[in-house]
């Protein structure tokens, strides 16, 4: 993994001299995830070492729509009032597919006071972190993201198709593991591991999931914060290359009828700061009590943040039964079938799988969210529910089904409150009511066809 831990601003201008950048894309990620900002003239970056934006710009949904009145307002001012973003030189990355020499530089969001703005995604990740470092833990993460390849649709109302790959054919069956159906679309992937190389991006392992043209990477573990911005980035770069190929790439959680959704599974773990040691694991090598109560706080605080790992009305098609995706929030080792899952591994690699998680979540946002989930469990030192060791798809669903239900869960969990920052699920649980409100105006096709001359 790249270290830029304590890049200062001087390494900074350093390393854009070196290539002789011309340009700097300033990026905030919204809370959907979504790359907001302002593009500068190198000088001008230089001399200002940031911009403004309207706070309302980290506190929109993905229509694009704020809410008009209630408790939204009293996080955000009515005057929607300027942020000051300072750009952190830890996360400077080339554009790889910029004409002209182009970096990217994400920016955290301050107050007119210099304070920083508590319910901005990194922010919320960031505060997550530190609760972590007070208690002498150091959180490690590994995402495996999962993402679709479909053909290029210009229309919202035709349904999405696998692309066509080298061959001149399109994918018409399932091809798990496949290594033919991914060199289908080797050109493809030749731009993406060059643009990730080009960024400093340390993706791992690639595999063609079970989809027709469904795909996955895997990261290598790190500190959550600078894995969140490289999934950010990684997001941005497989969408550029796709186009680049005349396809697109989405990471909705459920593009295709009748395929497997797309998950962000992420792995997770704990170092001790003051012995090194893996705090799921004792010094024998068995699991640690802290190991059964982050399982534990995962088990009792999941079905509260399902609205944070699966933050869209689609998002919840995804989680059906016997379609690669939990219904529960059972634990078991080498177990697929369950929410939760420790892989086999050795004590120094002990680690907990979160595979609810949507592709779809934000990254930030969702990082956060199963850590404090883990970390109110050793707080709280909750026990976990027996070992699943059969298959959980036999038993009851244990999570919420639709966004609104889900929306509901958080804003009764005041523990997760406390952890993520009231100002955060406020601003959060507000802009997805609106969504939510949005989609309610839609007459879908299923409606059409079964409703239409039937009821």
């Amino acid at each position: 993994m790249v270290v830029r831990d304590n890049f200062t601003f001087s390494e900074l201008e350093q390393w854009l001299n070196e290539r002789r950048v011309t340009e700097i894309e300033c990026l905030v990620p919204d809370l959907t995830g979504v790359a907001r900002g302002k593009i500068l003239p190198r000088e001008k970056f230089t001399e200002d070492r940031g911009m403004r934006l309207p706070e309302g710009v980290v506190a929109m949904g993905v229509t694009g729509e704020f809410p008009q009145e209630g408790p939204y307002y009293d996080v955000i001012s009515r005057t929607d009032s300027d942020m000051h973003l300072r750009p952190d030189p830890a996360t400077v990355r080339i554009v790889p597919w910029a004409v002209d020499p182009t970096a990217q530089v994400i920016h955290d969001c301050y107050d007119k006071h210099g304070k920083i703005v508590p319910h901005a995604p990194r922010s919320v990740l960031r505060h997550v972190c530190q609760l972590f470092e007070a208690e002498g833990w150091e959180p490690v993460v590994a995402p495996e993201l999962e993402f679709y390849l479909v053909a290029r649709n210009t229309d919202p109302d035709i349904p999405l198709k696998p692309p066509v790959g080298r061959s001149g054919r399109s994918e018409t069956s399932r091809q798990a593991y496949s290594i033919d159906a991914v060199n289908e679309f080797d050109p493809l992937f030749e731009d993406i591991y060059d643009y990730c190389k080009q960024m400093e991006l340390n993706v791992d392992t690639l595999i063609h999931e079970i989809g027709a043209g469904q795909m996955e990477i895997n990261f290598f573990h790190a500190h959550p914060l600078p894995l969140a911005d490289e999934v950010f980035f990684f997001k941005r770069t497989v969408r550029e290359a796709a186009l680049r190929h005349d396809m697109f790439a989405t990471f909705m959680a459920k593009p295709i009828a009748g395929e497997p959704g797309s998950a962000m599974h992420v792995h997770q773990s704990l170092i001790d700061k003051a012995t090194g040691r893996n705090l799921f694991s004792n010094e024998d090598g068995t699991p640690s009590q802290e190991f059964y109560w982050y399982i534990g706080g995962l088990q009792r605080y999941i079905p509260a943040c399902m609205a944070l790992f699966a933050p869209y009305v689609n998002s919840y098609r995804r989680l059906a039964r016997y379609t690669a995706a939990p219904i529960n929030i059972q634990w078991g080792i080498d177990n697929r079938t369950v929410g939760i899952r420790s892989p086999v591994a050795s004590a120094n690699a002990r680690r907990i799988e979160n595979r609810v998680i949507g592709a779809d979540a934000n990254p930030y946002v969702a990082l956060a969210a199963t850590l404090a989930c883990g970390y109110l469990g050793i707080k709280q030192r909750i026990e976990p529910s027996p070992e699943c060791q059969g298959d959980a798809y036999l038993g009851d669903h244990q999570l919420p089904r639709s966004l609104s239900e889900a929306l509901l869960l958080l804003l009764k969990e005041t523990d997760l409150h406390e952890v993520l920052g009231k100002g955060f699920v406020t601003v959060y649980t507000e802009v997805k009511e609106i969504e939510y409100a949005e989609f309610m105006k839609v007459i879908s096709p299923w409606e059409r066809e079964h409703l239409l001359l039937h009821v």
